[in-house]
């Protein structure tokens, strides 16, 4: 069975997570009857695992950041609009007259004591200044109006921001890049999950036909007690004895009939499967525990584990937005200018008549610069900083933890192996061993203590031998996970670890199918 996978994610407008194992997919099923075969059960996983959808929501809420961060260096475009009313005591009035060329006040005669007020033909004057106003089209202020309105068009480009602006663009990029990194951890964990369980579920079910068996054969030598006490060659003790042993068996058989129902309902979860009419799944696990190693070295499978994982992958996504962040904070040391112009049109504050308007162009540049904010840029650079370096330490101590689960499963893999090879032959041996105390028993030369310890022997050996078996096959599945190799991607991303290196060819290995080069994307 291979236990290979190719996996391509798409880095432009649809996310699509495309992974071919053993045949294509059928779309999203919640109910699963029949049988299920360990590439359908991981095709499931990958189309409606709930860890996986929300991983690609989480890539949906990294590119919307991008377009949000983005639209800081793009010019903004906003029309505002207000109108206002106030009471008309709030209003001081003076009615004047003017014309195009001059404003004539009509000042009233002052008498002061000891003095001779100077006498005006107020007749003339108002004759006057009727004929100024309707010859040079004057018009009679009566002062502000009690409302108001004005509508605004105005574009506001940023010009300088220190620098902030262009760090702000990176680290979304950076964190959209790491968004996917998590996607394909996410679909790795979930891999060798499902992988995992499904070796459990198939443990599980044989663990039942081992109790099933050794239940069967105490049911049997009850039976050939309950003969013998009949026929008075053995006495009462023996059939008493068998008796025991066979009721001591029967919730071995019970626990492992439950641990199947259990491990299928696991299975059931991860893969996003809803429960049976009788609230039991309704599929049927098939498979053996293929015992197929892995020709890679120790020293080969950590470069490999370094390179590939992408959990490193998003440690290192950290680090340069760390890096950015810094760029970010330093800004604020920085001036920052904005350019803004716009056309408003508002009605005239000489009249109040609404329809009386005016309108005009405007624009303006604008500037600001924090020459001493109490330390507050110094103190989240120095926050940047230290975060940078918490990065660093983080991505340091994330090496140090994958080489510790490659070294972890290589070993446990080799053991698997040796427990495996030594028990083949143990299970050959207690049969015999149960064969030759039963033959002793019936002729007379044996006990029956000797008859239940080869049992007693034959069902352990048979129970080490396939736990040994599933034990290696779900090591398996964690070597193949913390070494990246059970699935390889498409790279579309700059890897930081391999800046400047030629990438190499991306090998697709699908099921039934010869390795073939696919060139990397970008």
């Amino acid at each position: 069975m291979n236990r290979f996978f190719s996996a391509a994610l798409a880095a432009s407008g649809v996310i699509a997570a495309a992974v071919c194992w053993a045949g294509q997919g059928t779309g999203t099923s919640h109910v699963i009857t029949g049988n299920l075969s360990i590439d359908q059960a991981v095709q499931a996983a990958l189309r409606q695992n709930p860890d996986i959808l929300k991983q690609l929501q989480e890539i949906e809420r990294t590119r919307g950041q991008i377009i949000e961060v983005r639209a800081q260096a793009l010019p903004h475009l906003a029309a505002t609009g207000s109108f206002t009313q106030q009471d008309s005591r709030l209003l001081e009035k003076n009615d004047q007259t003017v014309n195009n060329n001059a404003l004539i006040i009509v000042v009233p005669p002052v008498v002061g004591t000891g003095t001779i007020a100077p006498q005006f033909d107020v007749g003339a004057l108002q004759k006057q200044l009727a004929k100024s106003s309707s010859s040079s089209g004057g018009q009679t202020i009566s002062g502000p109006s009690d409302k108001a309105y004005k509508v605004d068009v105005e574009v506001t480009q940023v010009i300088y921001a220190g620098g902030a602006v262009t760090a702000a663009i990176k680290i979304a990029k950076f964190t959209d890049d790491s968004s996917y990194y998590q996607l394909r951890d996410t679909i790795d964990r979930i891999v060798a999950a499902v992988r995992t369980q499904f070796y459990n579920v198939i443990l599980t079910r044989a663990l039942i036909k081992v109790q099933e068996e050794s239940v069967q054969l105490l049911t049997d030598q009850l039976k050939d007690q309950q003969n013998r006490f009949e026929a008075g060659t053995v006495p009462r003790f023996n059939v008493l004895r068998a008796e025991v042993e066979l009721a001591n068996q029967q919730p071995q058989l019970i626990t492992a009939k439950n641990n199947y129902l259990i491990a299928q309902l696991q299975l059931a979860r991860t893969l996003g499967l809803e429960p049976g009419p009788r609230g039991k799944p309704t599929f049927n696990c098939v498979g053996e525990f293929d015992i197929s190693e892995r020709p890679i070295p120790l020293l080969k499978a950590l470069e490999l584990a370094r390179e590939r994982r992408a959990f490193l992958k998003v440690q290192r996504q950290q680090i340069l937005i760390a890096k950015e962040q810094i760029k970010v904070e330093l800004a604020g040391y920085k001036p920052r200018v904005d350019a803004n112009a716009g056309y408003e049109l508002r009605n005239s504050r000489l009249s109040d008549q609404l329809d009386q308007t005016v309108d005009g162009w405007f624009y303006g540049i604008t500037g600001s610069w924090n020459i001493f904010d109490g330390l507050q840029t110094y103190g989240r650079v120095k926050q940047a900083r230290a975060q940078l370096e918490t990065a660093k330490i983080n991505y340091d101590d994330s090496v140090l933890q994958v080489e510790l689960e490659v070294q972890q499963a290589y070993a446990n893999l080799r053991a698997d192996r040796e427990v495996i090879h030594s028990q083949q032959k143990n299970v050959e041996q207690a049969q015999e061993a149960l064969r030759l105390a039963n033959e002793r028993f019936s002729a007379g030369a044996g006990t029956q203590l000797d008859v239940l310890d080869a049992r007693v022997a034959l069902t352990q050996a048979q129970t080490t031998e396939i736990q040994s078996r599933a034990s290696y096959n779900t090591e398996l599945a964690e070597f193949d996970r913390v070494t990246a190799t059970d699935t390889i991607y498409a790279e579309m991303f700059k890897d930081p670890l391999v800046a400047g290196k030629a990438k190499p060819a991306v090998v697709v290995k699908k099921a039934g199918a010869a390795e073939k080069p696919a060139p990397a994307k970008r």
